[in-house]
């Protein structure tokens, strides 16, 4: 049994960092994000704002928009920090389309006698992430996924970039993306608060004590909060449904993957024979992986605790398809 809080859990996550009463926490998890960053225009966090987590498009018609995390500065700068367990088809689509919404809700209407110049306050994205992105995956000469991580490499940090000059085009619109299962940093490794931090996040559910290398009062109150056996019983069943959902979750995409791969496998090697090995492989894995894409959809909507909207963002598959799975 765990002592402490899986903060990859929805429960867990939210509890950390997205309430008011621990707001402290996510202040010291993105100031020390910007330390180990300093070339990334920001100013000192000292107080942030939440704000409504559900965005709405502007019609009835329009898609919907629901932050795991959505704060704001006192200088007007908005953060969108998410935790992603799993990978998605279309999880860069996602992010930026998400932070679309914190940059129209800064639109001004012109007032009379008066027009908006269209400046803007920075937006920030910061995507915690429980897995590695395809194109960043290593591979041996036969193709298989190696697992093999440095942590060296685990964050990512996108702008918009002139491509020319290499030089930064835009700086108020950046993306963090950390791929968590790369960080590999032993307790006695810990120096900066971003290697603490990231090593509270991975390891927390596993710690049966708080290490003497986090003696900050900010980790001291983590480990508070986190403590299952102080759990009211009501905080108790929402974690115990948080964990579950995240297992379920899980194991739906490991299953799915797993048949994708072995049933792309085979039908790789059957085209192979017919078209060329190549190419034949290649369509293979193609065929295999919307096979387990869809057995995956059919396993979510089985578990009931994703929306067919959720499924869809999930598998890349689309709405009406997963409707009739």
């Amino acid at each position: 049994m765990s002592k402490y809080f899986n903060p990859y859990t929805d429960f867990g996550f939210k509890k950390l960092f997205g309430t008011e009463l621990n707001k402290d926490l996510l202040i010291s998890f993105l100031n020390a994000l910007f330390e180990k960053n300093p070339e990334i225009p920001h100013d000192e966090i000292t107080d942030i704002t939440y704000l409504n987590s559900e965005q709405l498009g502007r019609t009835a018609a329009d898609r919907k928009a629901i932050f795991d995390v959505y704060c704001t500065t006192k200088s007007g700068n908005r953060f969108i920090v998410e935790m992603q367990n799993v990978f998605q088809q279309f999880f860069k689509d996602r992010s930026v389309y998400y932070s679309s919404f914190p940059i129209r809700d800064m639109a001004k209407k012109d007032k009379e006698g008066e027009r908006w110049n269209y400046e803007l306050q920075a937006v920030y994205t910061v995507g915690i992430l429980n897995f590695v992105f395809k194109d960043n995956e290593k591979k041996d000469e036969k193709g298989e996924v190696l697992n093999e991580f440095s942590d060296d490499d685990l964050l990512h940090i996108v702008m918009l970039t002139d491509r020319i000059t290499g030089k930064v085009f835009y700086n108020k619109l950046v993306y963090f993306y950390l791929e968590m299962p790369k960080f590999k940093k032993t307790r006695e490794e810990l120096v900066t608060m971003y290697d603490k931090w990231l090593f509270v996040l991975k390891n927390l559910s596993k710690l049966m004590e708080r290490p003497k290398e986090l003696q900050e009062a900010v980790f001291r109150r983590v480990f508070e909060i986190a403590e299952i056996s102080m759990m009211s019983a009501v905080e108790h069943l929402e974690y115990e449904e948080s964990l579950n959902a995240l297992w379920d979750i899980t194991n739906a995409m490991e299953d799915s993957e797993k048949k994708g791969f072995f049933k792309g496998k085979e039908e790789g090697e059957k085209i192979g024979m017919e078209k060329g090995e190549k190419i034949g492989m290649e369509k293979g894995f193609e065929k295999g992986r919307a096979d387990a894409m869809r057995e995956m959809a059919r396993t979510l909507k089985s578990i009931g605790k994703m929306t067919i909207d959720e499924i869809a963002d999930t598998t890349g598959l689309p709405v009406d398809e997963i409707k009739t799975l």
